[in-house]
């Protein structure tokens, strides 16, 4: 995928009544835009992915994939907030001249919606002929359909829902707390709250995955008594985050996650999902515990027409990243 940069110079208003003095969007195109500008994919990015689907996505999109630029122009823009090249806590801010670090504004799904119809306006483009997304992506697929500035002839959400739950933003503030605890991150350094981040990432990881798959992969021999593969697993995937990631865009974009609530501004959850006009799949994990399935099931009986696929596995919210063969069974026949 080529990498590219969008800088909107005006004010970017959030909806908190903030602003962003300028906007920096930071996205990955693969494929060629037909002259009927019919053929767009509009892959909206999980909490702490790039904009480079082909890296996280792989086996659904890709050269030979379902989903390949040969067929199709294929569009993901980092959010706001993650340092994968949008404007996030570690950018400049114009007023101070230094990092925002902490002073960072709170941002929503909803400006994240904003955003991706700011570059879909500068990209010229008025149709998408498939907009996606799982988990955080998912928020974001539904918020931008229902702004209602571009058409949206096929939607697919995965592992995700139309309200944040108190149990999904209980688990956010635990990892936001765990940061917190890491006297660094106060310091306003680059690196600062990495211990934080890394305690934060390991309660994560109980949210996306199951009792069943530690069983199964992390299992010691009766002669174990300390040392064990499940803790030295809780170290490395918290270690493997803080390499590539910063405590400042994750406690941000945890936040976005939480703002997620479609009725916000508008009549009720009900009536939004019953205004959107698209052709909807809507996706679950059976043994997600973080985005449980009935928030698909609320989803897909409010959008008129929408069909649910419920997907089972044993890897939890994850399975939406890695169970490929059976989403590439049921987005096939859907595109």
């Amino acid at each position: 995928m080529n990498f590219h940069q969008y800088n909107y110079t005006e004010p970017f208003q959030l909806e908190n009544g903030q602003q962003l003095e300028n906007l920096t969007i930071a996205y990955h195109t693969a494929g060629t835009l037909n002259p009927e500008k019919n053929n767009v994919i509009w892959v909206c990015h999980a909490l702490t992915a790039n904009s480079d689907v082909f890296d996280w996505w792989a086996g659904l999109f890709g050269e030979n994939d379902l989903f390949n630029p040969k067929d199709h122009f294929i569009i993901c823009a980092n959010v706001i907030g993650s340092n994968y090249g949008s404007t996030n806590p570690l950018s400049i801010n114009p007023i101070t001249n230094q990092p925002y670090y902490n002073d960072f504004p709170v941002v929503t799904i909803k400006d994240y919606a904003n955003a991706h119809q700011l570059l879909a306006d500068h990209l010229g483009i008025e149709s998408i002929h498939l907009l996606i997304g799982g988990s955080l992506g998912g928020q974001q697929a539904l918020e931008f359909t229902l702004l209602n500035k571009i058409k949206v002839d096929n939607l697919a959400l995965l592992a995700t829902n139309a309200v944040h739950s108190p149990w999904g933003i209980a688990f956010n503030e635990s990892q936001r707390l765990a940061i917190e605890a890491d006297a660094t991150f106060y310091e306003n350094k680059p690196d600062g709250g990495t211990n934080g981040l890394i305690a934060a990432r390991t309660i994560a990881m109980l949210s996306y995955r199951t009792y069943e798959i530690y069983e199964e992969s992390q299992k010691d021999d009766n002669q174990v008594y300390d040392y064990f593969k499940a803790s030295s697993y809780q170290k490395y995937q918290g270690q493997k985050l803080a390499n590539r990631f910063n405590a400042y865009s994750y406690w941000i974009l945890s936040k976005a996650m939480d703002s997620q609530n479609i009725a916000r501004s508008r009549k009720s959850l009900v009536d939004s999902l019953s205004q959107i006009k698209s052709n909807t799949i809507v996706i679950g994990v059976s043994s997600d515990i973080l985005f449980p399935t009935t928030e698909q099931k609320f989803i897909a009986a409010h959008i008129p027409n929408a069909k649910y696929v419920e997907i089972d596995s044993i890897f939890g919210h994850d399975g939406f990243l890695v169970e490929l063969e059976e989403l590439n069974r049921v987005l096939k026949p859907f595109v």
